[in-house]
């Protein structure tokens, strides 16, 4: 399957809308990027159930911001709409197959439920007055806030 060129706009449908996606973000200035993308598109030919995308960060500035992307080229991968992988720099050939086979080969209820706590975790920290972290406040220990 040949990548697929996608835009804000069409982001959070193509994630929602798929169970495997890969997402590179990409310029047409940056020689890694190049260097990249025959490979990336080399393959997604192997991998017909995987969705591999691609995001101009140039035309897509705000969904590269978004995204949190510093460095390009840098690849994003999804699975049950969870990033699973992310990470900047070119791949060869072998490093991006073992990422698609690694995403693939995932325990996804072990994935949602680790989510799920930390959702939990970050929610009752949201949720604890300043102050009440627990433990000596002496000047020993540095509050999380």
């Amino acid at each position: 399957m040949a990548t697929l060129d996608i835009t804000g706009e069409k982001f959070a449908s193509t994630i929602e809308g798929n169970d495997i996606v890969l997402v590179d973000f990409w310029a047409e200035w940056c020689g890694p990027c190049k260097q990249f993308g025959p490979t990336y598109s080399a393959v997604s030919e192997k991998h017909p159930d995987v969705l591999f995308t691609k995001v101009d960060t140039e035309a897509e500035q705000q969904l590269a911001a978004e995204a949190g992307i510093t460095s390009i080229p840098t690849l994003m991968a999804f699975r049950e709409k969870v990033l699973v992988f992310s990470q900047p720099g070119a791949l060869n050939a072998q490093q991006l197959e073992q990422v698609v086979d690694a995403v693939k080969a995932l325990d996804m209820g072990e994935v949602h439920a680790h989510v799920a706590k930390q959702r939990e975790e970050a929610e009752a920290a949201a949720s604890k007055p300043a102050g009440s972290q627990g433990g000596p406040q002496d000047g020993t220990q540095i509050p999380d806030f």
